[in-house]
């Protein structure tokens, strides 16, 4: 096992990996931006080192101060989280010639499926089913719209160096093509500085399902099954859950064989996430594989037990995993909130800044991975996301109730806005409940005319609706304390939202303030 391990990121999943490699009895190195000085990665690492100013170009995607940094404190390792370097081959070969381990799979692995067209060629000659589309990327225009009148419109036009949700744009008819290939083009080339092209049928009511693997340096390979990852803006996931309330269990199994034969298709070690789209007839297709730990992986280990950044390390030191498929099993439910500094009123836009309050939710199956304190500053710099609120439940019914009271207890103020009433919102909506959404599910029902006479013209619940809130829970406070004796004052007077309790009236209108700000 390693010694000393650097972590190549920041926020929660600097976190994340340093408490992994405290349980492994391994010291922890973070690096941060001058923006970053007083992250908690950096209080919370054995060792930190600064690598230069705010910005991410001149900071956290510098290779050679990076890899200074490492030689500087004695790591034999870089962790490289998700984001930054986490899928960068090029990074990824600097690491081992400076003699230190990257903590992923090969370089070779990285570069075959970062490149989205060369990944569908190796998925499809292994057998794996892709979704119909260009065999190539396609040259200008007329290429583009030969290949989309073939496959048939609507289509998704996608970068070939996309990911994350950047880089694509749903086309429904041929007049949207040519903008569409500027916004995509031009985005792909400042974002990923590969402006190559190709087209895919866009498919109807389409489910975003990711299957988790791992697998050592000896070719052994796990699945550790999918989660649910549908609830998106933006082409970004917001919410996802495991198991799936989609998938059946013959198409669980098969999913899981084919998840594995991709991993093995490029000699894959280290834990991966393959990820499909299924159509509204179960129907489902590899979309792409993450070379790196996920952002939503909490869920998976809820569910099965596993610690998968653990893992990550532990192959890494040339470890075996120590499990096979028979010993993996799913157990309960997992429901994952990403809680982030955004405005959803403005389109999802990001609003950061100063926390000056913050309490976290706690209690039986909640689980919050954060990187950020009261008093800390979300910067404008990087991703604005706060934590990641997950919880556990023995079922599906369970998970959802829990993670409505582990949002009921979330508190955050300060100079920035968050996504917090968003998904008080989504936990109580009758198709998230019945499990019935797919990728549009944001799109179509956060939106005013979808929540026609339960939301005001901001697709936020309505100010009656609030003002109705807190006269209920006002009136049951002062039932209760009327009726002493009948310990179901409080609830019928509440309508059964169980929102109000014995007590003082001031102290209840208090926590019902702080809660809608």
């Amino acid at each position: 096992m390693f010694k000393r391990i650097l972590i190549a990121n920041r926020g929660e999943i600097a976190v994340r990996v340093i408490r992994a490699c405290r349980e492994l009895g391994v010291e922890s190195v973070a690096i941060y931006s001058d923006a970053d000085r007083a992250a908690l990665h950096v209080r919370e690492a054995d060792y930190a080192v600064g690598v230069g100013p705010a910005p991410a170009s001149e900071s956290y995607l510098k290779t050679e101060r990076i890899i200074e940094a490492a030689t500087k404190t004695g790591a034999e390792a870089i962790h490289p989280g998700y984001g930054f370097f986490s899928e960068n081959a090029g990074f990824a070969t600097a690491v081992e010639k400076s003699g230190l381990v990257f903590i992923g799979p090969s370089p070779a692995a990285i570069r075959k499926m970062g490149d989205k067209v060369e990944a569908r060629k190796v998925m499809a000659t292994a057998g794996v089913p892709v979704v119909p589309g260009s065999p190539g990327t396609l040259a200008g225009e007329a290429e583009v719209r030969a290949a989309a009148a073939r496959i048939g419109y609507p289509i998704m036009l996608k970068a070939a160096a996309g990911g994350g949700g950047k880089g694509l744009r749903f086309v429904e008819k041929e007049a949207e093509l040519p903008s569409a290939m500027r916004a995509v083009g031009g985005e792909a080339k400042s974002s990923f500085g590969d402006a190559r092209l190709y087209v895919e049928k866009f498919l109807s009511r389409p489910r975003h399902i990711e299957f988790q693997v791992l697998a050592d340096r000896a070719g052994k390979t796990v699945q550790v099954f999918e989660r649910e990852c549908s609830i998106q803006r933006r082409h970004q996931k917001v919410v996802e859950e495991s198991p799936s309330p989609f998938i059946t269990p013959a198409m669980r199994r098969a999913m899981g064989e084919v998840a594995i034969k991709a991993a093995q298709a490029v000699g894959y070690f280290s834990a991966g996430t393959i990820e499909f789209l299924a159509d509204a007839d179960r129907n489902f297709y590899f979309l792409e594989m993450n070379t790196r730990i996920q952002v939503e992986h909490p869920i998976t280990e809820m569910v099965t037990g596993v610690d998968l950044v653990k893992a990550q390390i532990e192959v890494a030191a040339g470890a075996p995993l120590p499990f096979s498929q028979q010993d993996l099993s799913q157990r309960g439910w997992a429901v994952e909130c990403r809680i982030y500094a955004e405005d959803p009123a403005a389109g999802f836009a990001p609003a950061p800044g100063r926390i000056d309050t913050l309490r976290w939710p706690s209690g039986p199956g909640v689980r919050n991975d954060a990187g950020v304190y009261a008093g800390a500053e979300v910067p404008v710099f990087y991703d604005p996301m706060i934590s990641k609120l997950a919880v556990w439940g023995r079922d599906r019914a369970e998970a959802i109730a829990r993670m409505r009271r582990a949002l009921g207890e979330f508190v955050i103020a300060g100079e920035l806005t968050t996504n917090l009433d968003f998904h008080r919102w989504l936990m109580r909506h009758p198709l998230f409940l019945r499990g019935d959404y797919d990728t549009n599910f944001i799109e179509q029902e956060y939106h005013p005319r979808a929540r026609a006479g339960t939301s005001g013209g901001d697709g936020k619940p309505d100010q009656d609706d609030n003002d109705r809130e807190f006269i209920a829970a006002m009136l049951a406070v002062a039932a209760a304390a009327q009726n002493p004796g009948n310990g179901r004052g409080a609830e019928a007077a509440g309508a059964g939202r169980g929102a109000a309790r014995a007590g003082s009236a001031w102290k209840t209108l208090g926590r019902l303030d702080v809660l809608r700000r």
